[in-house]
């Protein structure tokens, strides 16, 4: 090849390489792919932990309600058989007329009375400003024989996160306790007195979900307000609680308050009015039962709801 063929080869290679894409240096190359496996090992890292802290909270959790639930069955063994085991239409002798209504309808002659209970709820909660409602999914355990119940609930929160909630009244004692993703708790109580006082006045609205632990039999006394109101008190140990009760024209509960319950304001318990109403009776176990309700404190700036909740299920354990 003489002097000018190379020249020319020269040329034309110039001439074609400036129409030719550059690629990448091999160290660029090098750089993004290690920033990508980087990221990949971080991604992985932070998905295992929130695995592993997850199956550690869950577990937490669960053994700590166990143990609530372990108590409130040895609460229930130990506490005295009343002596009633079934609903008698003679006890209703002397009751106010709208209480007299109201337990003939929603029992039958002969009722067993209920002395366990589980059930399940779907719902929402607001824990703020009465615009923000989370969903919410619950069990629960109620005995009868001596008022206790363990409530534990899931929360969907707006942040992504499920919070926790265990709500529980065994053997006098009062307690209720957040947790984010059942590892890390959120203030809480516990105690006796207001504490349980708090838990105590829940089971006993709750009550119209068992009716048969209204009943006088079952250490309720009932005393008239008006034709369609009554207030009803009762005593667990050192503690005493009264509600009351308003019934609807097809004489059914549609409306529980009280003044003795309290909710945090401005970071004190105070003692609020409250009020649970109830609507959309069915059947279950023989008895008539609301199957939704909506829980509410009364401030001065007006009604605000914060729980509402319908039944999933509803089993009872009745003597036989």
């Amino acid at each position: 090849m003489n002097t000018e063929d190379k020249r020319s080869d020269e040329e034309k290679a110039a001439a074609i390489a400036d129409y030719v894409v550059p690629s990448y240096a091999p160290q660029g190359v090098n750089k993004l792919v290690r920033n990508i496996k980087w990221a990949k090992i971080v991604v992985f890292s932070l998905f295992g932990t929130a695995l592993v802290l997850g199956l550690w909270g869950h577990s937490r959790w669960i053994h700590a309600t166990n143990a609530r639930l372990a108590s409130l069955e040895e609460m229930a063994v130990d506490a005295p058989t009343p002596r009633a085991q079934r609903y008698d239409e003679a006890e209703l002798a002397g009751l106010p007329p709208a209480v007299r209504r109201y337990l003939a309808s929603v029992l039958n002659p002969n009722q067993p009375i209920v002395r366990r209970v589980y059930l399940e709820q779907t719902g929402a909660i607001n824990r703020g400003d009465g615009k923000k409602w989370e969903p919410f999914a619950a069990r629960q355990r109620v005995t009868t024989k001596r008022p206790g119940f363990v409530w534990d609930a899931a929360v969907s929160s707006a942040m992504g996160l499920t919070i926790q909630i265990r709500n529980t009244y065994v053997a006098g004692l009062g307690s209720l306790q957040p947790s984010v993703i059942g590892l890390f708790d959120v203030g809480g109580r516990e105690g006796t007195g207001d504490n349980a006082r708090d838990d105590l006045i829940r089971y006993f609205a709750e009550s119209v979900w068992y009716p048969t632990a209204l009943l006088p039999s079952q250490g309720v006394q009932w005393a008239m307000v008006d034709a369609q109101t009554a207030k009803a008190t009762l005593t667990d140990g050192a503690l005493t609680v009264s509600l009351l009760f308003a019934f609807n024209g097809q004489g059914l509960v549609e409306r529980i308050t009280s003044t003795e319950r309290s909710t945090w304001v401005n970071g004190a318990l105070v003692s609020t009015p409250w009020e649970v109403t109830v609507q959309r009776y069915e059947t279950h176990g023989g008895m008539l039962v609301p199957q939704e309700a909506e829980a509410a404190w009364l401030m001065p700036a007006g009604r605000q709801p914060y729980w509402r909740a319908k039944l999933e299920k509803l089993d009872y354990e009745l003597p036989r």
